[in-house]
């Protein structure tokens, strides 16, 4: 029976957020209110019956290994297969292999363990709410060495620009991936391959000192590769910047996009925490805004997002921002077009304004 085996590969996933990726990678940072980045594409694995999934990891994990725990919450706490983090360790002397590449070489067991012939591959960007049952169905009627994920693009923003785009020969079959801005077929960096396919392309790769294995092990060779694609319809989008995060965070204050995503296909799974509803005090006037659990709110809130556990004091005003975990706005501050990362403390009568192309970013545990 065809199964598949699910690989989160971040190692060439740049830290995007600036601030907020300081202390984290990007797959850890937090979005919507109670997320994180990595939610959606381990949900989707999840959702598509994938039991075994492996994260591979470069640095500042210890963010994303203490969100995803053993798993248990995305129902990969398994006796066999579950959750895989695979930080780097390279302990071979005689390995040769370079980018992600050393982590496909030196966690080749996780492969040769598995008894699944296919390997779903993935990175955080590309955030929907689906499952890859219909995608990996066609993979396996067409027969496909690797099917390739791709959404048709409406209009062509920032974070598309680092977007691979598909060449076809109108029968379905990828013949090339470019970076032609004027082509809206967009690849996800999600795909569908064969294991044996994988395996053989990564010794290949090793063999000839490539360090980049969609580059170098899929695009180099799509010549010699039965290559196909799936098109996403979906409600979908990419966050690889800090701009693309705050505009899509703020989409979902939309009640359109925000049911489109998390109520037109199963729930997102997150880490489940136990907090108190927001309580919102006599003097509190919130407007279009999502407030997760936990917060306790005097002031002004007025198209924001606010994550659990925080604190808005009374006279304080919070406009068009993004507040992440346990911070304390002070009295009489007012903020508008700012991302505040975990436990930032501001103190009383301050101000600060960014722009919506360029909100004002203030790194965690700060106070100001």
């Amino acid at each position: 029976m065809n199964t598949l085996m699910g690989l989160i590969n971040l190692e060439h996933e740049h830290d995007f957020l600036e601030e907020l990726t300081y202390f984290r990678c990007g797959a850890a940072a937090p979005f919507a209110g109670r997320y994180r980045l990595i939610d959606f594409t381990l949900s989707n694995m999840v959702k598509t019956r994938i039991e075994e999934v492996a994260v591979f990891t470069n640095k500042k994990y210890r963010s994303l290994m203490d969100h995803v725990g053993t798993g248990a919450d995305w129902e990969l706490a398994r006796r066999h297969g579950g959750l895989f983090i695979l930080p780097p360790d390279w302990n071979d002397p005689t390995d040769i292999s370079r980018g992600d590449l050393r982590h496909f070489h030196n966690n080749r067991d996780y492969f040769h363990r598995s008894k699944a012939d296919h390997v779903l591959v993935s990175g955080s960007q590309f955030i929907a709410n689906t499952n890859f049952d219909d995608a990996f169905q066609h993979h396996l009627e067409t027969g496909a060495d690797v099917t390739l994920i791709s959404v048709q693009l409406n209009e062509s923003l920032p974070e598309h620009v680092p977007q691979l785009r598909l060449e076809t020969d109108g029968a379905g079959k990828v013949i090339n991936l470019t970076n032609d801005q004027e082509n809206m077929h967009a690849f996800t960096n999600v795909y569908i391959i064969k294991k044996e396919v994988l395996l053989r392309l990564v010794d290949q790769c090793i063999a000839f000192h490539k360090d980049h294995f969609l580059f170098h092990g899929i695009k180099e060779n799509l010549h010699d590769l039965h290559a196909e694609y799936f098109q996403y319809d979906g409600y979908s989008f990419f966050v690889n910047s800090i701009e693309s995060f705050f505009r899509h965070n703020m989409n979902l204050l939309d009640p359109d996009p925000y049911r489109e995503l998390f109520f037109k296909n199963e729930y997102v799974q997150t880490k489940i925490s136990n907090e108190p509803p927001v309580k919102y005090r006599e003097t509190a006037d919130v407007k279009d805004s999502l407030l997760a659990n936990g917060s306790v709110i005097d002031g002004d809130v007025h198209n924001s997002v606010l994550f659990r556990g925080v604190r808005v004091r009374k006279g304080a005003v919070i406009k068009n921002s993004i507040i992440l975990q346990r911070c304390i706005i002070e009295e009489d501050v007012h903020l508008e077009n700012v991302i505040l990362d975990k436990d930032v403390r501001i103190s009383s009568g301050q101000t600060f304004i960014g722009s919506k192309d360029k909100p004002f970013v203030v790194a965690k545990r700060k106070q100001i």
